[in-house]
């Protein structure tokens, strides 16, 4: 896939550090963009440049009529996106609304996802119409071409996308068909994005993992031989497989940063008990409401954040009773508020998403 990018983005600090802007004299309209060209060897793309606006100052609060306009173009040809990202892990955003199918490629968005020679994200999502009586129906490819049934982070970008999209103004929610089941995502006052992630699914074959049941049909703190080691872990469906560990035999309580996180991830991922591979929590106990966790993710490998995982963690955490419901889920992208409710099971996430840019390229 040939790119020429075009990509518009709020300047930063941390924008400034990488690139040297030409700016605007001081006669001109504050909307004069600025363009950088970037030398043809350091891309992969030589036609690539990138394009700033000078009034776009924000992340959190970027133009509204730039953004309008720019969401409204429909240059045939073009494929136009946001980049967002949820405590840093980072998703193209799609307007599929006017198709139910994907306006590109899984392959396409392999190549997408590309750190080096793409944009550069863990995945690639698609806001589509919806269906079955919801509002909107999300897809999303991973960076490695695989379609995950649902994601956490994913969704509250996918909801801010959709706020910039639709207009929408002060607190709103909306109905969101997912490989999951339905997602209603909510934009609370602060700007956050609060998530109804429905309830959590223990049924081992359900999960799905061959791990013997051991507590209620589910499978909680059992021993899992990984590369020698036996592990503690519990497992936990959010629509989507996630096996949770606080500890192994080496260790009771896990101190995640010594992890070595890339090393054991992928064995834990393809395990043979896992028939659809399994993201994979490793979690550090602070308090009774204050957890630290660490992820590999099924499809995406070491991301700085993964909003199921941190559901099914506090899950698990309460089955272990190492925890309470309401948990603070410190990730390294930042924390996530977790609530898992009694009185009807549902889990509720609130974190949050940000813009990073606004991009085309040609199809």
């Amino acid at each position: 896939m040939a790119i020429a990018a075009t990509i518009s983005l709020p300047i930063t600090s941390p924008t400034r550090r990488h690139v040297s802007l030409l700016r605007p004299s001081s006669s001109s309209s504050s909307n004069t963009q600025c363009i950088l060209a970037i030398p043809q060897h350091t891309l992969k793309y030589p036609n690539s440049r990138i394009v700033a606006s000078s009034s776009s100052m924000s992340i959190d609060a970027p133009v509204k009529t730039s953004t309008v306009s720019f969401l409204d173009r429909k240059e045939s040809g073009f494929l136009h996106f946001a980049k967002y990202h949820g405590l840093g892990n980072d998703f193209v955003l799609i307007d599929n609304r006017d198709s139910s199918v994907p306006k590109i490629s899984s392959e396409k968005a392999v190549q997408l996802c590309d750190r080096n020679f793409g944009v550069g994200a863990d995945g690639v999502i698609f806001v589509l119409p919806g269906i079955n009586g919801t509002d909107y129906t999300m897809r999303i490819f991973n960076s490695d071409g695989s379609e995950p049934e649902m994601c956490g982070n994913g969704v509250r970008c996918f909801a801010k996308f959709v706020s910039q999209l639709e207009n929408l103004h002060g607190r709103h929610s909306f109905t969101v068909h997912t490989g999951a089941g339905l997602i209603v995502p909510e934009i609370v006052e602060d700007g956050n994005v609060r998530v109804d992630m429905g309830e959590p699914i223990l049924k081992s074959s359900d999960v799905p993992t061959t791990l013997p049941a051991n507590k209620d049909g589910a499978v909680v703190k059992a021993e899992l031989d990984v590369d020698g080691v036996t592990w503690n872990v519990t497992c936990v469906s959010m629509g989507n497989p996630h096996c949770i560990t606080f500890s192994n035999k080496e260790s009771q309580n896990l101190i995640v940063d010594e992890l070595k996180l890339a090393e054991i991830g992928p064995k834990f991922e393809n395990h043979k008990v896992f028939p659809a591979r399994t993201n994979t929590e490793f979690v550090q106990v602070l308090s009774n409401s204050h957890l630290k966790m660490r992820v590999w993710e099924r499809g995406a490998g070491a991301t700085l954040a993964c909003g199921t995982g941190a559901c099914a963690t506090v899950v698990a955490a309460v089955l272990e009773g190492r925890a309470g419901r309401n948990c603070t889920v410190d990730l390294p992208g930042g924390p996530l508020q977790i609530e898992w409710r009694e009185e009807d099971n549902h889990i509720y996430m609130t974190g949050s998403a940000d813009l990073v840019f606004y991009g085309s390229l040609p199809l």
